[in-house]
């Protein structure tokens, strides 16, 4: 027996030695591999790229592209052969484009920002101009709005697509009384595959603000996002949008403005409908954390929308409120149709914010953005029509969609983020990277089911299980 107990001891105190060194050999979260350049730095997490970026405007832009610059050249080498393929054109025409369209109404601090970020891409080893940057961020703008009506004369079909999910609550509808909001980003996954930035910009004017972003953008484009005023703020993009005014601001600049220099709701307002050239029109979901108050702010072109509360929800799924906005700049939008996409979606979150009122909070954010309920089956099914949504796996048998989603196309959800007051104060919210529900998306067992979508072979990217994450400002 002693023997035996011996025996057992000195088994039990090697597992533990085992599993101890196994533990020691984690990074902790505050000792990271840590890549710096100036006042600027990276770290990798979970699938997130974390970087940091302060000072003035070129010089945060040369930090910035000198600490993404690997994903800078990923992307330029797949945006140069995927533009051509899906518009017939070269990615040089659109970066013209862009120059024409964009630079004229984009104040000198961002056009020098963005000539940092190529100059420190370009000191890192990428081939890229600074006129390739302004058009990555205005892609979706001069893809999207701009080259359907240039090419054809007007938005026709409702081509404008839509994205996301969100929800933003307070008062009585959260289990403390203050703010919760959640965003998860819809998009074509060739695209969506590298919005996996946590930004934390320090600027030398302005508000620091924390957001979700792109390689090299500006603004989240993602729009989640929270500035040391007290704003928080997300958004799902109006899908069936057929108004857009070239010539005019592009939102990517407007939105960045706005989170750096408003104090209050009404100055993003302000700053968002200010020379408003309709691209990537939007349902914005706002918050003023000072004061609990949450904002609807639904912005077109000639039209826009107030709602305000301090005592409830308001939720987005690409289908505007506003008639006016529905009727006389959209088509299809998807409103009451719950075989559609959107009006799914509608009637999902809607019974989510029933089910949760009164207890909503981070975590059960989580669980909302991670829903696979499809309405019009009655049944859990991950499609097109659930709050994570998943056209990868939808035949779409039910509803025939503008020409912007075909069956089994690469889209969906590739995120999720979900913050509260409480976190917003610390600029620090929760993100998961691959899908708000965790499901992984594996490219070559979908190319080799799909092989109508060959041409994106070598550009798909994998986006295996990823665990939630906290991220917080000044990270290190």
């Amino acid at each position: 027996m002693i023997m035996k107990a011996t025996t057992y001891l000195l088994f039990m105190l090697l597992q533990f030695v085992i599993v101890s060194s196994a533990l020691a050999s984690v990074i902790p979260f505050d000792a990271k591999n840590i890549s710096t350049y100036d006042k600027g730095y990276r770290f990798d997490e979970n699938g997130w790229i974390y970087v940091h970026i302060e000072g003035e405007p070129y010089e945060r832009g040369f930090q910035y592209g000198y600490l993404i610059a690997p994903e800078l050249g990923q992307i330029m080498r797949s945006i140069r052969y995927l533009t051509p393929w899906n518009t017939g054109m070269d990615l040089s025409f659109f970066s013209q484009a862009g120059v024409d369209l964009f630079m004229p109404q984009i104040d000198l601090e961002y056009q020098d920002e963005i000539r940092g970020i190529a100059d420190g891409a370009k000191e890192a080893g990428v081939n890229v101009t600074w006129q390739e940057i302004l058009a990555w961020n205005g892609y979706s703008e001069l893809i999207d709005y701009w080259w359907p009506e240039h090419k054809d004369g007007s938005l026709s079909d409702g081509n404008a697509k839509g994205h996301c999910s969100a929800f933003i609550a307070t008062g009585n509808a959260t289990s403390d009384g203050e703010i919760v909001i959640a965003h998860n980003t819809w998009e074509c996954y060739e695209r969506g595959q590298f919005y996996n930035v946590i930004l934390d910009i320090k600027p030398s004017s302005g508000h620091r603000i924390f957001m979700q972003s792109v390689p090299g953008y500006l603004d989240s484009f993602t729009d989640y996002f929270m500035t040391d005023a007290g704003l928080v703020g997300t958004e799902t993009t109006i899908g069936g949008f057929e108004a857009y005014s070239p010539g005019k601001a592009p939102e990517f600049y407007r939105v960045r403005k706005a989170m750096q220099y408003s104090d209050n709701l009404d100055d993003f307002v302000a700053i968002m409908k200010e020379n408003n050239s309709g691209g990537l029109a939007d349902s914005w979901l706002l918050g003023d954390i000072n004061s609990g108050e949450i904002m609807r702010f639904e912005l077109g072109l000639n039209y826009s929308n107030v709602s305000r509360t301090q005592d409830g929800y308001f939720i987005g799924f690409n289908s505007p409120l506003d008639p006016k906005i529905r009727n006389l700049e959209c088509s299809e939008t998807g409103y009451a149709d719950i075989r559609h996409p959107h009006g799914a979606r509608q009637v999902r979150l809607a019974q989510l914010m029933t089910q949760y009122y009164g207890k909503i909070d981070v975590e059960s954010a989580k669980a909302i953005l991670a829903d696979h309920y499809d309405v019009y089956l009655n049944k859990i099914n991950p499609c097109s029509r659930t709050v994570d949504g998943h056209y990868e796996l939808d035949p779409l048998e039910y509803l025939s969609l503008p020409d912007w989603s075909v069956p089994f196309s690469p889209d969906g959800t590739v995120d999720g983020k979900a913050s509260n007051s409480s976190m917003a104060r610390n600029l620090s919210f929760s993100a998961r990277w691959g899908s708000s529900s965790g499901m992984p998306f594996s490219a070559n067992s979908f190319l080799k089911e799909h092989i109508q979508w060959s041409h994106l072979n070598g550009y798909l990217l994998d986006r295996p299980t990823q665990p939630w994450t906290v991220f917080r400002s000044q990270e290190t």
